[in-house]
């Protein structure tokens, strides 16, 4: 499946919430999948993308390791079921927008959190959200500066 439909699926996902043990799966899920993505464009991305891919993959990482392992169901892990990227821009504008709604979900669930592992686990994802999606906009706007001197490549 390509990257923007499995991006729309966490989003979707994400937003029907839950309690916490299925908001933090959602949010474990979204981390798992710009992980593989991340990855994804390390190798097979555009070149001006792969160190800052690299980044991301080690930040997605981080973000799924601060958070417990879901148990799921074989073949509901959605990073397992990425087969193509499509357009880089694409797929890095949607991820970045889930990264956000990460943040903000597990912002509610740091709020409410019963207990104080809940809650420092909260925070320290939402560290790795954020990152996460910094990285995603240094591509976006590597990516724009790409497009930019193209035209001035063509007219010299």
């Amino acid at each position: 499946m390509d990257a923007v439909r499995l991006i729309v699926t966490s989003r979707r996902a994400l937003a029907m919430g839950g309690g916490t043990p299925e908001i933090l799966t959602e949010v474990w899920q979204a981390q798992a999948l710009a992980q593989a993505i991340g990855s994804r464009l390390a190798v097979a991305g555009p070149p001006e993308l792969r160190g800052e891919a690299m980044g991301l993959t080690e930040l997605a990482g981080r973000g799924c390791g601060v958070l417990d392992t879901p148990r799921l169901a074989e073949g509901d892990l959605r990073a397992a079921q990425l087969t193509e990227l499509g357009d880089a821009r694409q797929a890095l504008l949607c991820l970045g927008g889930l990264l956000g709604e990460v943040g903000i979900a597990l912002v509610g669930l740091a709020c409410a959190a019963a207990d104080e592992a809940t809650y420092w686990q909260c925070m320290e994802a939402i560290d790795a959200a954020d990152e996460s999606r910094d990285r995603v906009r240094d591509m976006l706007r590597k990516l724009a500066e790409g497009e930019q001197r193209l035209p001035e490549r063509e007219a010299g």
